[in-house]
């Protein structure tokens, strides 16, 4: 699984998945398939999705303020 930024940058007009809020998160499925998620979400379901992933698109850090994206430890 690879955590990505910017191959398709997410905007105001993707919705989450869950609930219709604006998302933060992409996840690319093996599947061809993509699923999105609000910070909510991201927070709530996030490990679980990483596990099936084959990428993750994280712009959360967007609601901090914060122009770095978040580091993986």
């Amino acid at each position: 699984m690879t955590t990505a930024v910017a191959s398709s940058a997410l905007t105001a007009a993707d919705r989450c998945d869950r609930c219709g809020a604006q998302a933060y998160l992409r996840v690319e499925l093996q599947s061809g398939g993509e699923l999105l998620f609000c910070a909510h979400h991201a927070r709530e379901h996030g490990d679980a999705l990483r596990e099936i992933a084959v990428t993750v698109t994280d712009e959360t850090h967007k609601l901090t303020g914060s122009d770095d994206p978040p580091t993986e430890d």
